[in-house]
């Protein structure tokens, strides 16, 4: 079985995110760009099941500038055998990065899909969805467990009411959450050896790939400033001050 994963880049999870000074968007020029950290634990999940053999192949897969080749290498590092990128302006939407991860699946025909469940620059949480969609294939989201045997996935989800296990036939689309398991270090020889690995680089047009520019962002703006708090001498002032700001 070939594994497709799905990585984004993203600016990394250390950084303090800064709005540019005209809210046309968050500064990025001089920051670190990463894996997203979702998508990262996903790739560590597909090398593991490769490992236990049950799987022959895994590929990792982005749509992006130029630059996400380093991010490509970095899973490369990691153990994944191959990289594609298909080369947009700026990281698309979360349905034509859907639409673009279909054509990739209909290229490679993997018999699973691993992403994570959503990426930490918008926390959209919709890509995985719309691709099992588009494929009309299963899904099972926000998984920490994952298990595979006779062609279907058993799947552990985290819910608001704590954990569901479903089973899904495979091929199917699976999005990773954080209890997963915790990716491995990458050594200097495996960085060494990642960039002998093939990065095949792709654009819309060979793909047969249109975006459909749906969503525009007009202004970013950094969230407000916390207020200080107060303190109360009693409950009844606490309760005067909580209806003061509506909250009650």
């Amino acid at each position: 079985m070939k594994i497709l994963v799905c990585l984004k880049r993203v600016v990394d999870y250390n950084v303090r995110v800064k709005v540019k000074p005209d809210g046309s968007g968050v500064i990025t020029d001089g920051v670190k760009m990463s894996i997203n950290p979702f998508d990262e634990i996903a790739l560590e999940e597909a090398l593991r099941i490769k490992e236990r053999g049950d799987a022959e192949e895994v590929v990792v897969v982005t749509a992006g500038p130029g630059d996400a080749r380093q991010q490509l290498r970095t899973g490369l590092a990691m153990g994944a055998d191959r990289a594609v990128l298909v080369k947009v302006d700026e990281a698309p939407l979360p349905l034509d990065a859907a639409r673009v991860l279909k054509a990739l699946v209909d290229r490679e025909e993997p018999g699973m899909v691993l992403m994570g469940k959503q990426a930490i620059d918008d926390d959209a949480n919709q890509t995985g969805q719309m691709l099992a969609a588009l494929l009309d294939w299963p899904q099972a989201t926000f998984v920490s467990k994952l298990e595979l045997a006779d062609g279907k996935a058993q799947c552990t989800r985290e819910v608001d009411a704590g954990l569901e296990t479903i089973e899904v036939d495979l091929p199917a689309v699976v999005t990773t959450d954080l209890r997963l398991n915790e990716p491995r270090y990458v050594k200097l020889p495996e960085i060494m050896k990642a960039k002998k690995k093939p990065l095949d680089e792709l654009t819309l047009d060979d793909l047969g790939v249109e975006f459909s520019g749906g969503l525009e962002a007009v202004k970013y703006e950094p969230p407000p400033k916390r207020e200080a708090g107060v303190k109360v001498e009693s409950v009844a002032e606490l309760v005067d001050k909580l209806k003061e700001k509506g909250l009650l």
